[in-house]
């Protein structure tokens, strides 16, 4: 069984919005057994809808469409389905009721003409109720494909996936299993991982489909299986599972259905040993402790961060010596060191982890080459910085040091 995606607006193809609706559509739709075979993005013009809707139409059994069901001119959704299904629009009571209490309770403007247009719906839709906007959802047939416009906002999308249309699949349609286990991997590139991996995946049973997701740093391994018996296609995957762990488990830092984001297994050995930590940047400005700060729980043992872009910044408020910075520069190994010494002792915690580098366009304050960036990681035992070289790209420079400052630092507490 397989589906395909429809997001309707210009303000998708000029890149204006990023189209994170059909990430999570395709993600729900693939714990219900349901393959996305396609993702089309079109304009708000009636012609390029109907042309998608045709082709989807002869390819899939289910049909999701977001975006264009606002109440302004040029949101056609609603009119291109009515012409696609030969159709009508019709005054829906129970949406107009519910559009007009939304305004009474919640919205300060009055209610108007346009915003009452929002219960005209297709006569032979079946209409799925947004609790959160003023846009229903709609659910048509045509044959055996089912035809879904959701509106495009994610929150009232989302709730409707969840509430009402991934419920309606399940029960219409018949749908095999799909099981995924993705293993996350630091320290080691795509095809060195490859190299090892070797023999192990040319000894795949054949049900079983691997694949490489290379990011800045680390690399996701993903098992995959389809078939109509979940418990035989998750005994398989786990049997492959138990196998891998061997060639490379120094390397592995953890599952990715269960979280496996190295910060959070950072944050699970931290919670564990009952220890802190806190992190003093340059460069990085916070990106550090932004992916620190987004699991769940982090205030049970992150003390806090100190952002010192600027040199002056840790000098007086950091408190690195300024003959530190005159004998060795601002981008050094000393200055690294100092930088998370400081900050673990004016936080008090644990661990902490420094950076400061030199990510371009330009020197800055430092003579070192764009790419060169220290990590200074402190712990219970002691305090090292180390030196990287990380290419030329600004955004690429900080990724990648984030992303190492968190292996670093995961070696280092594994010792505790």
């Amino acid at each position: 069984m397989q589906a395909e995606i429809i997001t309707i607006g210009d303000e998708i193809l000029i890149g204006q919005i990023v189209d994170t609706n059909s990430a999570f559509i395709s993600k729900e739709l693939n714990k219900i057994g349901v393959s996305v075979y396609q993702i089309t993005s079109v304009q708000d013009q009636k012609e390029h809808i109907l042309k998608s809707l045709k082709e989807a139409g002869e390819r899939s059994s289910v049909v999701i469409v977001t975006g264009g069901l606002g109440p302004t001119k040029d949101d056609v959704t609603k009119h291109t389905l009515c012409e696609f299904f030969e159709d009508e629009l019709v005054r829906n009571e129970a949406v107009l009721n519910h559009i007009e209490e939304l305004f009474r309770k919640y919205i300060t403007t009055p209610i108007s003409d346009l915003n009452r247009e929002q219960a005209m719906v297709p006569s032979k839709a079946t209409v799925l109720h947004n609790e959160f906007g003023t846009a229903p959802g709609i659910w048509m047939k045509k044959g055996e494909t089912a035809f879904v416009s959701l509106p495009g906002v994610p929150y009232e999308m989302k709730n409707l996936m969840t509430k009402s249309v991934l419920p309606k699949i399940v029960e219409e349609y018949h749908r095999p299993h799909i099981v995924h286990k993705t293993i996350m991997t630091y320290g080691l590139g795509e095809s060195a991982i490859a190299d090892k991996l070797e023999e192990w995946e040319n000894n795949l049973p054949s049900f079983i489909k691997f694949a490489y997701l290379p990011s800045i740093g680390s690399v996701r391994l993903r098992l995959s299986a389809k078939g109509d018996n979940k418990d035989a296609l998750m005994t398989g995957i786990e049997e492959q599972v138990k196998k891998l762990y061997p060639l490379i488990g120094d390397i592995i830092y953890g599952e990715e259905e269960e979280d496996g984001r190295v910060e959070k297994q950072i944050g699970t050995l931290l919670t564990d040993r009952k220890m802190t930590l806190a992190t003093a940047e340059s460069f990085t400005g916070g990106s550090i402790a932004e992916r620190i700060t987004s699991v769940p729980g982090a205030s049970n043992y992150f003390k806090g961060s100190m952002v010192c872009y600027a040199t002056e910044v840790k000098v007086n408020l950091l408190g690195v010596p300024q003959e530190l910075i005159d004998k060795h520069s601002v981008v050094s190994e000393a200055v690294a060191v100092a930088m998370a010494d400081n900050v673990k002792n004016k936080l008090k915690s644990d661990f902490a982890i420094s950076t400061t580098g030199n990510a371009g366009p330009t020197k800055g304050d430092s003579d070192a080459e764009v790419g060169t960036v220290y990590i200074g990681i402190s712990t219970p035992n002691g305090t090292f910085a180390q030196k990287f070289s990380m290419g030329r790209h600004r955004e690429r420079v900080v990724k990648k040091s984030v992303n190492k400052a968190f292996e670093l630092l995961y070696k280092e507490i594994l010792n505790f």
